[in-house]
């Protein structure tokens, strides 16, 4: 299992994310169909956003703080066509707002691919 970096992320609608705060907690439909929340590195936050979310620009990217999660994170592999032995962070449990560190704009390129986040 990796080391847990200081910072996680989520990609989201805009609009799920509001409702997420008047319930204080994030609960995407990923949650009722896989059982957990997906969530990434920075650094490899463009592969699921280029899967799921190709030329959208309504989402935010919300950046969690690892430390005020209570439900288990889960190292676990994405799809045989990323990158060799790269594994992803799932949440076994809602993503609380309080978890939540800053929320940015996040959109494609002019031909609608995600690119990686700058460090």
């Amino acid at each position: 299992m990796p080391l847990l970096p200081a910072v996680l992320v989520h990609i989201c609608g805009a609009e799920e994310w509001r409702s997420a705060q008047d319930d204080g907690e994030l609960r995407p439909d990923s949650l009722a169909s896989h059982g957990f929340v997906h969530l990434s590195t920075p650094e490899q936050v463009h592969l699921p956003a280029n899967r799921l979310y190709a030329g959208r620009s309504d989402l935010v990217l919300l950046r969690v703080d690892p430390a005020r999660l209570s439900s288990p994170i889960r190292w676990e592999p994405g799809l045989p066509s990323d990158p060799d032995a790269m594994v992803f962070p799932h949440l076994y449990g809602p993503l609380p707002t309080k978890a939540v560190i800053s929320v940015t704009q996040y959109e494609p390129g002019a031909d609608g691919v995600f690119a990686p986040l700058e460090q």
